[in-house]
């Protein structure tokens, strides 16, 4: 049986200029305009129509930051099977920007067919040199691809006579640090505006290594990581080592604000809005004007909000990535502002896309560039220096409130306690029992059962958030809890059995290996343990 053919490439300037050269003066004089360079000669096709004209595709996946009307155009003056997924490109020489959303798009593809039945096509000449390079890079690895060139018309595979995994991989293999030496080289201490960040190991030096790069460069940022890992703390390291530093930081929890009132937190609101509304109120992009505005907890929005957010991340065509319009609610004038946006989440972003919860151009949009803060399992080393310095930040504050207050100290035993804890809450939960077991300790030095009693007084709290204790009502879905426990134990197995399915199966007692390819086709997960 024949494989269905996808194509995937970038609409570039020269097949929209030869597009253009078919349209009435009006518009063909717009778009060239718009777009500069030579007027296409009559009966130039462009490199993707004249690779359509020499070989057959199923279907054609396009990316394109044009304007949605001229998408809309090429797609019919190619004809087809054809789709134009929009993305926001702030820079079509930024490599990171670039592989995130070709990424995206082929892994988004994969997901939505039998892979083994596609033979995957990529169109290396339209576009710039960078996202020809992100084409290779991806069509080498991930996604094994046929690579197509054109010039003046003629088309023809392309033989890359490498093989990365062959040819490179061993060399990166046998310096596996090299590659992630420059993120690494300096301690948070020893970096301008994260000097708040407690530790050395190499898992917090890699996620100050990639915030520290990110802060340079005024596009959105989304931090990942677990409920109580220091993700606000992160936010504001990047607004204070950025070139926004003297401008506001300005912070909003989308989780803790009532759907009915964020949006006018966010974007503020006329006198006589809503009832309660007295007064004209300016809202959080208008506060953060000139410096950032952190989203905590965005995967937390409803659609509607999710559709607003959307559109005021969408700067206007060759405005600052940073420049925002909007409209305060219960008002018709646009407003205009400068603001970075940084966003955060705990949730599965990834899931919640192919759920439907939350938009994928929105986490496009928010996901420029992205920082994971690991959690405190992955860096057990800094545990005693966080714990220190947690117990120094709770002895001062007691000495403000009692005066006389004695300092507590912590014992060789109970650090070994707290190395050894899993801090589901991370920090956060950390904090919580020093706190505790200072308040509850007899002695000026707190021992192993100080923080194991602070420890069972908390999780009596926190067994609501155990497998089996979910509250049930508003909000709980069975189904949904337990496809996420199936993805958790299948995403370990194909981890601990490094990819290779015959084995995975076997750790989970499944019969043969073809149930579980079903099991992980049916929950998508695809290469999460690579």
């Amino acid at each position: 049986m024949p494989k269905n053919r996808v194509l995937a490439c970038w609409i570039g300037h020269n097949d929209m200029r030869a597009m253009a050269a078919t349209l009435p003066s009006p518009h063909q004089e717009e778009i060239l305009r718009s777009l500069g360079g030579p007027t296409p000669v009559a009966g130039e096709l462009g490199p993707i129509k004249s690779l359509l004209q020499q070989e057959r595709f199923d279907e054609i996946r396009l990316l394109s930051n044009y304007p949605p009307t001229w998408e809309e155009q090429f797609a019919d003056w190619l004809g087809g099977a054809v789709s134009v997924n929009h993305v926001a490109l702030n820079n079509p020489t930024d490599y990171a920007e670039i592989f995130v959303l070709a990424d995206a798009e082929l892994a988004r593809l994969k997901a939505e067919r039998v892979w083994s039945e596609t033979d995957l096509a990529i169109h290396l000449s339209p576009g710039s040199p960078a996202m020809a390079a992100v084409w290779l890079l991806l069509g080498k690895t991930r996604y094994p691809a046929t690579f197509y060139q054109t010039y003046k018309g003629k088309a023809w595979v392309t033989d890359v006579p490498f093989n990365i995994a062959v040819d490179f991989a061993p060399e990166v293999f046998r310096h596996p640090d090299a590659h992630l030496q420059h993120l690494t080289s300096l301690s948070p201490g020893e970096i301008e505006g994260f000097e708040q960040i407690i530790g050395n190991s190499r898992a917090i030096r890699l996620a100050v290594g990639r915030a520290k790069r990110a802060a340079v460069r005024n596009v959105p940022v989304l931090i990942l990581g677990e409920s109580g890992t220091g993700k606000e703390l992160f936010a504001k390291a990047i607004h204070y080592s950025s070139s926004r530093r003297a401008g506001p930081f300005l912070a909003i929890n989308c989780a803790a604000v009532s759907r009915e009132l964020l949006e006018s937190e966010l974007f503020g609101h006329a006198k006589g809005a809503f009832t309660g509304a007295d007064r004209d109120r300016k809202g959080a992009f208008e506060e953060a004007d000139g410096g950032t505005l952190f989203l905590d907890e965005v995967g937390e929005c409803d659609a509607e909000m999710q559709a607003k957010l959307l559109r005021v991340l969408q700067p206007p065509d060759d405005a600052d990535p940073c420049h925002r319009t909007f409209y305060r609610v219960g008002e018709s004038l646009q407003r205009h502002s400068s603001v970075r946006i940084i966003a955060a989440t705990n949730a599965d972003l990834t899931t919640a896309i192919h759920e439907g919860r939350f938009r994928d151009d929105l986490y496009y949009r928010l996901a420029v560039l992205t920082v994971k803060v690991p959690a405190l399992r992955e860096r057990q080393g800094d545990i005693p220096k966080i714990t220190a310095h947690l117990l120094d930040r709770i002895n001062r504050q007691f000495e403000r409130d009692e005066p006389g207050y004695r300092h507590k100290s912590i014992s060789d035993s109970a650090i070994v306690f707290v190395q050894r804890h899993h801090w589901r809450g991370n920090v956060r939960q950390l904090y919580n029992a020093l706190l505790q077991a200072a308040v509850m300790a007899e002695g000026d030095s707190l021992i192993d059962h100080d923080i194991a009693d602070a420890v069972a007084e908390i999780d009596v709290e926190a067994r609501r958030d155990t497998v089996l204790d979910q509250p049930l009502g508003e909000g709980f879905n069975l189904q949904q809890h337990l496809n996420d426990i199936h993805r958790h134990y299948l995403r370990r197995a194909m981890q601990d059995a490094s990819g290779v399915k015959t084995r995975a199966a076997k750790l989970l007692g499944i019969p043969n290996y073809q149930t579980l390819d079903a099991q992980l086709k049916r929950l998508r997960i695809d290469d999460t343990w690579q």
